[in-house]
């Protein structure tokens, strides 16, 4: 019997189902189950891979290349494990299956509707996903009463009365405050939602701004069904890794066990030491970090998280200071007083000038310095501009016809047309050369990253930038495509062609990530004499 976890959200979206599913995972996992995730979004998208981060926030890639909702990268982080496109389910991907076993006859000639063959091809891609687990957690994205979500919900009610699925629904509601008092409308109401379509709740995950307190508590069981003891109190923590002690104070493995009818499993909770670092840090550095979503910050949480860990690790708190690219045309000044500079990937070439001139303050000044991706290029084109006096450097992607396209799409990839087909996505190999800051950080000639990508540093330039102090330390294994970037006069400057951030994870950080900060401490240290340092206990 497959064991699931079924989480929805209600009353307004933006809850937190996803920190709330990866914590409970967390805890299942380090109780000795075998644990998986899996997303449902209801958009009609196939896949994220094409979507305004403005609208939907971070994309995330897996190691097959999958282009997934950020969810999936609390999963991986949570759970310390690679999860695959069959992970992430979506409307696009149920319908296009369903249509194209139409068309090949699968259904001899029976008229295709959402009830069986929409639901019964949802059911399938769950258990597929589920396969070879004890249990899996599944967060179903949107609120009850969305009409995209309508289909899946029934696929999930259905599977609660198969014989050979054990089903638990926990429910995710918001419980506002007005003054002292918490109100418990917006739950009753949107349980109701919910039973209307046949789902009852065995968990409740109230999100309040503090703990829910007895007599909220009371009432919601009264107005639910719920018992008590499955009236979970998720009040709001200073970050996300403190979630997991949350659920956990208020006994969810226990009640858990119980719905489930399993043994008891000891918790073993890794990450004491972590949470400890992360409440009562030992210093702190400030980071900016250039973008153009700046206005949406879920369009880098994976970066977020990746300094998250840092903290956790080494006790050394980061405050970004978010700076909008296109500012920094006009005037540097937000970047003065900054212990490190960051500049993420993208894709388009608004705010791409801004990314540049952040890129040369960095150099110039000698701030400590991480690109990634488009950070990466936008270094190279920094470079060339200044160092090889090519004012007219730039990406093809930004200006096809520039004279110096010192980024570009590789001879081989410009005869295909179908720009999937050009896009690097997923993990690949990079290899390392001794005797450079990439070594000493990997220790290892050979590493994995994951990658999302069309453009690459042009081979025709790269001797004429090795010979101006540009190292490029790190390529891909058959040695074409330019991996990583440092500076021959400096050990505070780093840039990669991968995305080092999504497979930075609590208790191993990603080696970019960490060195950058340890590298802003010093520099901090060095500008500013003294810092305020707690001392380690």
């Amino acid at each position: 019997m497959m064991h699931y976890i079924i989480i929805t959200g209600g009353v307004i979206s933006g809850l937190g189902k996803g920190t709330i599913t990866s914590g409970l995972s967390y805890l299942l996992k380090n109780s000795g189950f075998k644990v998986t995730n899996i997303k449902i979004d209801p958009y009609l998208n196939y896949d994220a891979g094409t979507m305004n981060p403005y609208q939907h926030g971070e994309v995330f890639v897996l190691n097959d290349g999958g282009e997934v909702d950020l969810d999936l990268g609390n999963y991986e982080r949570f759970l310390d494990t690679n999860l695959s496109s069959n992970n992430n389910i979506t409307t696009g991907k149920i319908y296009k299956e369903v249509i194209e076993k139409e068309r090949r006859g699968d259904y001899l000639g029976s008229t295709v509707q959402i009830i069986p063959h929409i639901t019964n091809e949802i059911k399938n891609r769950i258990r597929k996903a589920a396969d070879g687990y004890d249990i899996a957690l599944i967060e179903v994205g949107g609120t009850v009463g969305d009409i995209e979500s309508m289909p899946f919900l029934e696929a999930l009610r259905q599977m609660k009365s198969d014989r050979h699925d054990s089903v638990i629904f926990g429910h995710v509601t918001l419980v506002p405050e007005s003054g002292s008092e918490q109100k418990t409308k917006p739950t009753q109401h949107s349980v109701k939602e919910l039973r209307a379509i046949g789902i009852q709740p065995d968990i409740l995950f109230c999100r309040s701004k503090h703990p829910l307190n007895g007599d909220a508590r009371k009432k919601i069981s009264l107005f639910t069904d719920v018992e008590e003891n499955g009236i979970i109190s998720v009040y709001d923590v200073s970050n996300v890794y403190l979630v997991p002690m949350v659920l956990e104070e208020q006994n969810i493995l226990e009640y858990t066990r119980e719905l489930f009818g399993f043994d008891d499993h000891e918790l073993n909770y890794t990450l004491k030491k972590f949470t400890d670092n992360i409440d009562n840090p030992l210093t702190e550095v400030t980071i900016g970090l250039i973008g153009k979503y700046v206005d949406m910050q879920d369009a880098y949480i994976s970066h977020k998280e990746a300094f998250s860990h840092v903290t956790g690790n080494t006790g050394i708190k980061v405050n970004i200071k978010w700076i909008d690219s296109d500012n920094l045309i006009k005037s540097t000044a937000q970047l003065d007083g900054l212990d490190g500079i960051l500049i993420p990937g993208g894709f388009g070439y608004r705010g791409v000038e801004g990314k540049i001139v952040a890129a040369r303050y960095a150099r110039e000044n000698q701030v400590p310095y991480l690109g990634i991706c488009l950070g990466f290029q936008a270094s190279v084109i920094e470079l060339s501009r200044d160092l090889l006096g090519l004012k007219n450097a730039n990406s093809t992607e930004f200006e096809p016809d520039t004279l110096n396209p010192v980024i570009d799409i590789l001879p081989e990839q410009k005869g295909i047309k179908d720009l999937g087909g050009t896009m690097r996505l997923g993990a690949k190999t990079v290899l390392i050369k001794k005797g450079t800051l990439a070594y000493d950080l990997y220790k290892s000639e050979k590493i994995s990253e994951r990658h999302r990508h069309r453009f690459e540093v042009n081979p025709n330039y790269i001797e004429r930038l090795e010979k101006a102090g540009a190292v490029f330390s790190g390529t891909d294994d058959e040695k074409i495509r330019m991996e990583i970037l440092e500076l021959s006069d400096r050990d505070n400057y780093i840039a990669t062609q991968y995305h080092a951030e999504f497979q930075s994870r609590p208790l191993n950080p990603s080696k970019v990530h960490l060195y950058f900060i340890k590298k802003s401490l010093e520099y901090r240290k060095e500008k500013r004499g003294s810092v305020y340092e707690r001392s380690a206990e």
